[in-house]
């Protein structure tokens, strides 16, 4: 797809512009050279005391603009980099603002387990709209029910497709099970059950056992002998999850296991703990720069870039960002 950032609309002509922070200039690039645009130039930088400053090069008076950030380690400061960057816009005068999330920072946090506890990714969504957000494209949310905390329209893009496409083109012929890491992850497992061919499920009960440090058993659910395990998840943060289920469903008779999730968050020890784990191999996307840091031989990345560039084509065109989902995955 590459189209003029401009199109008539009536006697009024659309300008699009797309932004995007310092973090993940490779997924800015890549979604960029598919619209057809350029990321628009911009000044950034800190000051001695780690605020942050951003100043575009360009009038974006009356723009359709489209702010793309990853908010990778610091989180907290490169959440505070987009913020900044749709003040700057709402002040210039840009016509619509998008907010492009490719992970969705404070997901885990979307509700009070216990009394006094914040409900850190309603925040964020609040945060959103007061800086100048219209709206919002994001990737394979923890919970699909975070799209309400926003009060304009949420963009809830899925990378499944993508990954199961990919899947199948390595492991056509396998017999596999699709594998939740707890009970909340079933129906998780159950789209990608749909997306195999109606694979078999199995789940693990206890999720909080496959950290060593905790004695408990956890307890697997359904029958994976001599199957492809295929586990999967919205995020894989610290690895201990991934890694505990892996000896896990090789120990209960599983020929091979494999991870799939859509957001690479690798923090720390990640690499290596998965790297030791058993497991085959654990594909992520590119949803969150992967440094050389968090790279080890079984981890394969699949790029984000196409679904979010048609995603953007959609919502720019006023064209169906649904209709995605209706035909099968495009480039990378």
């Amino acid at each position: 797809m590459s189209e003029p950032a401009t199109r008539q609309a009536g006697a009024v002509t659309k300008k699009l512009m797309f932004f995007a922070g310092d973090v993940h200039p490779e997924l800015a690039e890549a979604v960029a050279t598919r619209l057809g645009t350029q990321v628009t130039p911009q000044t950034a930088h800190s000051f001695a005391n780690g605020e942050r400053f951003v100043r575009f090069g360009r009038s974006v008076r009356g723009c359709d603009a489209f702010v793309l950030h990853a908010p990778a380690p610091p989180l907290n400061t490169w959440l505070m980099d987009q913020l900044i960057m749709l003040d700057a816009l709402k002040r210039a005068s840009a016509k619509r603002i998008t907010a492009v999330l490719p992970f969705y920072p404070y997901s885990r946090q979307d509700k009070k387990h216990r009394g006094r506890e914040p409900i850190s990714a309603r925040l964020v969504a609040d945060l959103l709209t007061t800086a100048g957000a219209d709206r919002i494209i994001t990737i394979d949310l923890h919970t699909p029910q975070t799209e309400g905390f926003f009060g304009g329209p949420v963009d809830h893009l899925r990378a499944q497709p993508l990954l199961a496409a990919d899947l199948l083109r390595h492991h056509q012929d396998r017999e596999i099970a699709i594998v939740a890491p707890d009970s909340a992850r079933v129906r998780l497992a159950e789209t990608w059950s749909v997306l195999l061919g109606s694979r078999p499920i199995a789940f693990i009960q206890r999720r909080a056992a496959l950290d060593p440090a905790y004695p408990a058993p956890a307890q697997l659910i359904g029958d994976v002998a001599g199957r492809l395990c295929v586990i999967v998840d919205d995020m894989i943060d610290t690895g201990t999850t991934t890694a505990g289920a892996t000896r896990l469903l090789l120990d209960a008779g599983a020929s091979d296991v494999v991870a799939v999730a859509t957001h690479g968050v690798l923090s720390g020890d990640a690499p290596a703990r998965l790297a030791a784990s058993g497991i085959r191999e654990v594909t992520v996307t590119d949803s969150l720069p992967i440094t050389e840091a968090q790279r080890f031989p079984q981890l394969r990345v699949r790029s984000v870039a196409p679904l979010l560039a048609d995603a953007i084509h959609e919502v720019f065109t006023d064209g169906s960002v649904t209709s995605l989902f209706s035909r099968p995955a495009s480039g990378g």
